[in-house]
């Protein structure tokens, strides 16, 4: 699942921030976090559930008819206990042969509890019978931190008012599915499945699996049955149903399908289109091809969680579903990227517990990482990286976290927070950069086909690890699955009598485990690279190599694979200038533009200036945003950068920022460039035309902002706001 935290924009981008995890740590009363959270029982284990649901928009009531099929795990059994939250029930019943049998049960309106007929033993089938009626609207549920509601089913303007579109659909992470059938709610729980939805018949229906049949009713009603012939995840069952346009793809004999609002529906392939190629790639990589029937994707509206991966049907959020203009200025990539890779991590094989969601997160977060690389190159695999490394240090503080693979929290929704997404993705990539590529991706392979249709943990992964390679990788998954915390490296260096001596202190928390750090180190000497190969396993180390001559710049971890931070004593703007131009992985050239931006120095000034050039636009942007356009030296080769920025450049974002930066020198002769962007289709380059106009016109601008469609006008008024807070 695609999490939406506290967000907000950095240079453009945007990035997800859990809520802080002090308040998790040190607010909750001690008995809160003391119950060690085990892995869910298996006393029955799901096969089959079949479903026919229909809805009262008035009530806002699913009304079901359930037949599950189940069988004993190992030990004979004559009970059943079943989740099922708020419900209503009409019979209950054991299926035998062509009648049924009464129940008795009990309810407390969170467990259904099932006295079956007789013992059954294991791998004896049986099937239950249950006519009930789903209220979720009446449910008193309980949120977490980061899903904010668990209701299970919602309607989205039932009775048909106003603008907004009428829709049914369903959530089921972590345990809400059980809202709108009964089932065993579980992780760990694995069911194959057919639903039949009664529907007006002006709508069209989602669910996982392959549409098999579509009846028409008397009564202006429609009966859609949906097969899953695969087992999968309770929790990943889906219905949606509503006015959607269908736009249809194909993959490798598969349909690939996009369903949105109509008036999107034009804009489905530009929103989408990525998605067959992100299918081939993942499956290529992984040596697993795409594992179910179909894949489809919708958005629906009042989506609170972000996107969410419902096997063979993602639903995303209304923040997906954007117009040919608004996609000029952004596209949400990532979050396709994520919800697709869900479907090998957390769908094909499920994390057993929400303990280990690093299973299905961290995964699917590592994915976006690899996509960026393979569509756009290693410098945007790179930044995505960076990115989640930054995520998880904003969720940090002096080095101390919570665990990757946690046992106790208050809620299991609060599991969906920067450790389990962003830490645990790079925490892979490390793994991948010390494993290297053939071996990772064997391993992972190796994982996903052991455990398919079933769930997983970290440890069944480190097993696949050690098949494939033959070492033991305990000790990383100790350290980083199964301790907290991420180093803070403090590095020193001192050259004498041709020998260089690095000094690194471990300076994160004392309570903060000491790390074990395999690492690289590249030294620039005389314009050659020699690359050193250090074993961090104390407190405090140094390191000691022989070099011709001292070094003109040191990098630690060149491949920046460290999760964590280091900090290099007495490092000047020259290294700085040094790490932009000589050594430019996309880590060494933003930290490189961060340090200039709050440096006068020369050095600083020339950094901006080759960050006008960067070849991803959020350094551009930091760039133009940091640079002095009163230095004598540089000014006019800047202000003929920024022009040409602002002119010429493919991403939006880079030409609002230099279009309101020109604007800043009250220079007349860029009032016409002004004029002309306000006349753009971009939303960000008409907000920051019109915020330029204010410094030579306010009148004019204020007339340009009134001369704009309502929709062009609802997007531009909060970016001018942005644009105007800027210096």
């Amino acid at each position: 699942m695609k999490k939406h935290f506290l967000k907000y924009t950095f240079l453009g981008l945007i990035f997800i921030v859990s809520p802080k995890i002090e308040a998790q740590n040190k607010q909750e009363k001690p008995d809160e976090l003391s119950v060690y959270r085990v892995t869910p029982l298996k006393t029955n284990d799901l096969i089959h559930t079949k479903l026919e649901v229909s809805f009262d928009y008035g009530k806002r009531y699913l009304y079901g008819k359930e037949w599950v099929t189940l069988k004993p795990h190992f030990y004979e059994t004559d009970s059943l206990h079943l989740d099922a939250k708020g419900m209503d029930f009409k019979e209950i019943a054991i299926v035998d042969g062509k009648k049924t049998i009464p129940l008795k049960y009990t309810y407390d309106n969170e467990q259904l509890s099932i006295q079956l007929n007789r013992k059954y033993k294991k791998n004896e089938k049986y099937t239950i019978f249950i006519d009930y009626a789903a209220k979720p609207e009446e449910l008193k549920t309980k949120a977490g931190e980061s899903i904010t509601d668990s209701k299970g089913l919602y309607f989205v303007n039932p009775d048909g008012k106003g603008d907004k579109p009428t829709q049914i659909w369903t959530q089921g992470e972590t345990e809400a599915s059980s809202c709108w059938f009964p089932t065993i709610d579980k992780p760990n729980q694995k069911t194959t499945s057919e639903i039949a939805m009664t529907v007006e018949s002006k709508y069209t229906t989602l669910s996982n699996g392959k549409l098999t049949s579509q009846k028409a009713n008397k009564n202006g009603t429609r009966t859609d049955i949906w097969k899953m012939d695969q087992p999968n995840a309770p929790y990943l069952f889906m219905m949606a149903v509503g006015d959607f346009k269908i736009y249809k793809d194909s993959y490798n004999g598969k349909e690939v399908s996009y369903y949105l609002e109509p008036k999107y529906a034009p804009f489905a392939k530009q929103i989408f289109g990525k998605t067959p190629d992100m299918m081939n790639f993942y499956g290529k990589m992984l040596g697993v091809e795409y594992p179910w029937a179909k894949y489809s994707q919708i958005v629906v509206t009042d989506f609170f969680g972000g996107a969410m991966e419902n096997t063979s049907a993602t639903v995303h959020g209304g923040y997906v579903q954007k117009t040919e203009r608004e996609l000029l200025d952004n596209n949400e990539e990532s979050t396709v990227a994520h919800e697709l890779f869900h479907q090998w991590f957390g769908d094909l094989v499920t994390a057993e517990s929400w303990s280990n969601l690093t299973m299905n997160e961290s995964f699917a977060t590592f994915g976006e990482v690899l996509w960026h690389g393979h569509d756009a190159g290693q410098d945007a695999e790179d930044r995505s990286r960076y990115e989640k490394l930054q995520n998880y240090l904003r969720s940090q503080k002096n080095g101390d976290s919570p665990i990757l693979a946690r046992f106790h929290y208050k809620n299991a929704d609060d599991m969906f927070d920067n450790i389990s997404y962003s830490k645990g993705s790079i925490i892979l990539y490390a793994m991948k950069n010390q494993m290297g590529d053939e071996a990772f991706f064997k391993g992972l392979n190796h994982y996903l086909t052991t455990n398919a249709y079933k769930s997983g943990e970290p440890h069944q992964l480190r097993l696949s690890m050690e098949e494939v390679t033959g070492k033991d990788w305990l000790p990383y998954f100790d350290q980083w699955y199964y301790n907290a915390g991420s180093p803070i490296l403090d590095v020193t260096y001192k050259y004498t009598n041709g020998k260089i001596i690095i000094t690194i202190s471990q300076s994160q928390d004392s309570a903060v485990q000491t790390f074990t750090l395999p690492l690289k180190v590249d030294f620039y000497v005389n314009g050659t690279k020699i690359r050193k190969d250090i074993l961090i396993t104390k407190r405090e180390q140094s390191f000691s190599f022989d070099l011709p001559s001292k070094p003109e710049f040191i990098d630690l971890d060149p491949d920046k694979i460290l999760v964590g931070e280091v900090n290099v004593d007495k490092k000047t703007p020259a290294d700085y200038l040094f790490q932009y131009k000589n050594a430019p992985s996309y880590y060494n050239r933003i930290e490189a533009i961060k340090f200039a931006s709050k440096d006068r120095s020369q050095e600083s000034q020339l950094i901006l200036l080759e960050g006008l050039k960067d070849p991803q636009e959020d350094l551009r942007v930091l760039s133009i945003k940091a640079i002095d356009l009163n230095e004598k030296e540089t000014k006019d080769q800047v202000l003929k950068t920024l022009l040409d920025i602002a002119k010429n450049d493919k991403k939006t974002i880079a030409r609002a920022n230099a279009i309101v930066k020109l604007a800043s020198t009250a220079d007349a002769s860029y009032k016409t460039l002004m004029e002309e962007s306000t006349k753009e289709q971009s939303y960000n380059v008409i907000a920051a035309g019109i915020t330029g106009l204010t410094k030579y016109t306010p009148v004019e601008a204020d007339k340009a902002l009134a001369s704009l469609d309502d929709d062009t006008k609802k997007h531009v008024t909060p970016l001018m706001k942005r644009f105007s807070s800027q210096k």
